[in-house]
């Protein structure tokens, strides 16, 4: 799916069993497209922090970002502090990563545009 349009403009599918968790070199085609987000736990799990100037601009992120996730069905690991919200995605369902993970990333960036 990603593979016909941009990630940010693709929408999550149900991903379920370790068929569906992305391999190293997948994973490595896919990374470049989200700039900033790092392999993190063994590579099981995208992570980033975005940082803004206040309290209210970090929560006003972390809405419209809940608000994604409800609709995409794909719901991150938040930690949420006074100018910052660290992102975790991983598909648990597959136990590692799966497309879903980088689309919803792509999703996030464009939020904290």
């Amino acid at each position: 799916m990603a593979d016909l349009v941009p990630l940010a403009q693709a929408h999550c599918t149900a991903r379920h069993g370790h068929d569906h968790r992305l391999g190293d070199a997948r994973i490595r085609e896919l990374l470049p497209e989200v700039p900033g987000w790092e392999l993190v736990e063994d590579g099981h799990a995208l992570s980033k922090t975005f940082t803004f100037p206040d309290y209210y601009r970090t929560m006003s992120f972390v809405n419209a970002l809940a608000h994604v996730a409800n609709a995409e069905n794909h719901h991150p690991d938040l930690s949420v502090h006074y100018d910052r919200c660290v992102v975790r995605f991983s598909t648990h369902d597959v136990g590692g990563l799966s497309e879903n993970d980088f689309i919803c990333a792509a999703k996030a960036d464009l939020l904290a545009g």
